[in-house]
């Protein structure tokens, strides 16, 4: 069986299908007695079609898949000699739908109408005819072979039928087979990536229907509002770029065997003496590092490759939305150091560990948190999603790694944990690592976002059922953590279908009969059931309140809670 990327199906399908098509709209079945030229869009039908088509495919593969074959083969059949639609996005992404769908594939062979080949100049070409698909016997020649699946006027589909089945075979040498695997799907999702801009009338539709879906994360999106913000960003306290490579004594890559005690010189003077990695990623390396040998002078220093100048755009954006009182709990870029091959961004270092580093400290002892530590977690968790919604900014990496915890320096006083105030004020979590952050003010009203965050265990229910989504990527991440605080695994969910024949999504596991039940259902009731896309910051808030009034109204827990805190400090080896 050809095996598709997932990745790649989505490229396809999420980019292609940005809106629910108008149901008022005529299909192409009701419409064969006009023109393609006497609509004002003449594709438009067809997509909505398509995403018909593609619904009751989904539920019934088995009888739908031929029905979807022919609607797309007459789609491109119709439009393919159309000048008009030789660049247009959306033709292009039904090209690529018709010759990488996993069902469909299975039962073209041989094409009996179009398909679509990859050109000189990385554009769709559509022609009529076409040929059955030769797969490959034997597996040798891998130098050969690899020419040929990269490119060429060899068909996309012949070419992906190949890759998937030396890949599924297990052919020698299968690492490298992988790796050209994995560089092929990429080319063709660039393809996507890079088609023509929709048209005026895609913007028409988009408003028509007042919604219009983008994905947030997408190379071409940042890449355009980085550079629609580039003045900005370059007059930023702290920004340095160069069109150079970085040339130190001490290279990047060496630290990656050994960091300890290497000395990275950067511009404006200042010497990082690097003292130990954090921290490493698929696309970045956390170092702790003194400046200038200072012992106590010292931050964290993320090595980026290539250069990814987002994050300190949305660290600086913190700092102009979020209050004083405020700012502690989302960390601090001192500076970024943009370079031509990668990017150094320099930031406060917390020594305390993470969340999850809290949670595992339970777990090596075969428990879990205290209910009252986890409503404390909580509250702080609620406070942050609060402030950041309510100023138009998402995290997008919610999760329990990228939450520092925060330890007051003294003992924490039997008063003030209400109003956060004396040491309390210094008590409580940090959430970093802001390089999947979104700016909703760079985006027009009412915008939905489509995309995966692809992080095991935390894509949300709309990621989940290919819906729209937008504060849910922050608010799912909530529940995960919590879930993991309380039961000390991943949350897992249970759909039940409500009377109104709406359904309803809670954790499978239940919750212990001497909690605090109404308030931990309450909440994975409110946030995982929350469709809306509009905000969410009275939920968060009211949310927030009601722990908070539980845990205010009893001094006891307040001073347990104090004694557990210390305890965790002292567990991790903190002073």
């Amino acid at each position: 069986m050809v095996v598709i990327s997932r990745r790649l199906e989505q490229a396809a399908v999420g980019s292609l299908f940005r809106y629910s098509p108008t149901r008022n709209v005529q299909s192409p079945n009701s419409s064969r007695h006009l023109s393609p030229r006497s609509l004002p869009d003449p594709l438009f039908p067809w997509l909505t079609s398509i995403y018909r088509a593609l619904d009751e495919f989904r539920r019934k593969p088995e009888k739908c898949g031929d029905s979807l074959r022919v609607l797309l083969q007459n789609c491109i059949s119709n439009f393919s000699d159309d000048e008009q639609y030789r660049d247009d996005a959306r033709f292009l992404k039904i090209c690529i739908l018709y010759v990488t769908y996993p069902r469909i594939l299975l039962n073209m062979n041989p094409f009996e109408g179009c398909f679509a080949s990859i050109g000189s100049n990385d554009l769709l070409i559509v022609g009529k005819g076409g040929r059955a698909i030769d797969a490959v016997r034997g597996v040798r020649g891998v130098s050969y072979r690899e020419r040929r699946l990269a490119g060429g006027q060899q068909s996309v589909q012949a070419r992906h039928f190949e890759w998937s089945r030396l890949v599924n075979r297990n052919a020698e040498p299968l690492e490298r087979l992988k790796r050209m695997y994995a560089m092929f799907l990429k080319h063709v999702e660039e393809i996507i990536q890079k088609a023509a801009p929709e048209s005026q009338v895609d913007k028409i539709v988009h408003e028509r229907q007042d919604q219009y879906c983008v994905d947030p994360w997408s190379t071409s999106v940042i890449d355009s509002f980085l550079k629609k913000k580039e003045t900005c960003i370059k007059k930023y306290a702290g920004y340095h770029a160069s069109n150079k490579i970085y040339s130190g004594k001490a290279s990047l890559s060496s630290l990656q065997s050994s960091s300890r005690n290497k000395t990275l010189e950067l511009g404006g003077g200042e010497k990082y003496q690097i003292k130990g990695c954090s921290g490493v990623g698929r696309f970045a390396q956390v170092y702790k590092a003194f400046v200038d040998n200072n012992p106590d002078d010292v931050v964290a220093l993320k090595i980026q490759r290539p250069a990814f100048p987002w994050e300190f755009y949305m660290y600086r954006l913190l700092d102009e939305r979020i209050r004083s009182e405020e700012r502690s709990s989302f960390g601090f870029a001192h500076r970024a150091h943009i370079y031509a091959d990668s990017s150094i961004l320099v930031t406060d270092y917390l020594p305390h560990g993470t969340l999850q580093d809290a949670i595992n400290s339970h777990l090596v002892t075969n428990k879990v948190m205290e209910e009252v530590l986890c409503i404390h977690y909580s509250i702080e968790m609620l406070r942050m999603l609060e402030t950041l919604h309510s100023v138009g900014i998402i995290h997008g990496d919610f999760k329990p790694d990228n939450l520092l915890v925060r330890y007051s320096r003294e003992e924490l006083s039997a008063d003030g944990f209400s109003s956060r105030t004396g040491n309390w004020a210094d008590q409580g979590l940090c959430l970093v690592d802001w390089g999947r952050g979104i700016d909703l003010g760079l985006f027009p009203a009412g915008t939905n976002f489509i995309g995966d965050c692809h992080t095991s265990g935390f894509r949300c229910v709309q990621m989940q059922e290919n819906q729209p989504w937008t504060y849910q990527v922050d608010t799912y991440g909530l529940c995960v953590i919590v879930h993991m605080m309380l039961h000390g695994s991943y949350l897992t969910l249970e759909k039940k279908a409500k009377p109104n024949g709406s359904d309803h999504y809670q954790p499978k596991k239940p919750f212990k009969r001497y909690w605090k039940v109404e308030l931990w259902s309450n909440l994975f009731s409110s946030l995982l059931n929350n469709r809306s896309n509009e905000s969410d910051v009275m939920l968060l808030q009211s949310l927030r309140k009601s722990f908070e009034d539980h845990i205010c109204n009893n001094q006891q827990m307040i001073n347990q809670l104090k004694h557990l805190l210390a305890r965790q400090k002292s567990s991790l080896g903190l002073t």
